[in-house]
């Protein structure tokens, strides 16, 4: 009896949440579509200003922001008020935005060769890919996690390196000398800084 009981909750309750386990060739999909709006919309740019604002939208539909500020601010987030996670989500948001959109150069074309996808746990997608970029190649790691009914970006691994675990080294740091406060005014430096 367990056992049968056990086999029809597997089989619905991702009906029941909302939630149906897709793969991870779903997830790269939603990448691909994800990084050909992005690069669209930085081939038309004229010029990096008012690239980022141009962007801000599209990324905001294929990140989630709010899983990466989480992550980046590390175990002190728990402490943050409904407030400070609000503001800090925003704050993170411009300055990976920024940050992004900033590396991007008017006329020059990225080539991405998306590699198979794997799958590190449940709902979770690693999407490896080849970047080439103004003559330079580099190694970038979409991490994908599912949410109801799609797929978003949670982190971006380049050349090895997290971008989430390196917010989480700056802003921990923040945060032990001064609590949530310190981080959303560290936060709020780093995005009026031209």
């Amino acid at each position: 009896m367990n056992r049968r009981l056990f086999i029809a909750l597997a089989l619905v309750l991702p009906f029941l949440t909302g939630q149906i386990i897709a793969s991870p060739a779903e997830a790269q999909q939603r990448l691909r579509r994800a990084v050909d709006e992005v690069l669209a919309i930085s081939n038309r740019a004229s010029s990096t200003k008012g690239l980022a604002e141009s962007v801000r939208p599209t990324l905001q539909k294929h990140i989630s922001f709010e899983t990466m500020t989480r992550r980046a601010v590390g175990v002190g987030w728990r402490q943050f008020s409904a407030d400070q996670q609000k503001k800090a989500i925003q704050l993170f948001t411009t300055l990976v935005i920024r940050t992004y959109s900033g590396k991007f150069t008017p006329g020059e074309k990225a080539a991405i060769n998306f590699k198979s996808a794997t799958t590190p746990a449940s709902g979770r997608v690693d999407v490896p890919t080849d970047l080439v970029y103004k003559g330079s190649r580099y190694n970038v790691i979409y991490r994908m996690e599912q949410v109801p009914g799609d797929w978003r970006i949670v982190d971006v691994v380049i050349e090895g390196v997290s971008m989430v675990a390196n917010y989480r080294t700056q802003l921990d740091a923040t945060f032990k000398k001064g609590g949530a406060a310190a981080v959303v005014s560290s936060l709020e430096q780093s995005v009026s800084r031209p």
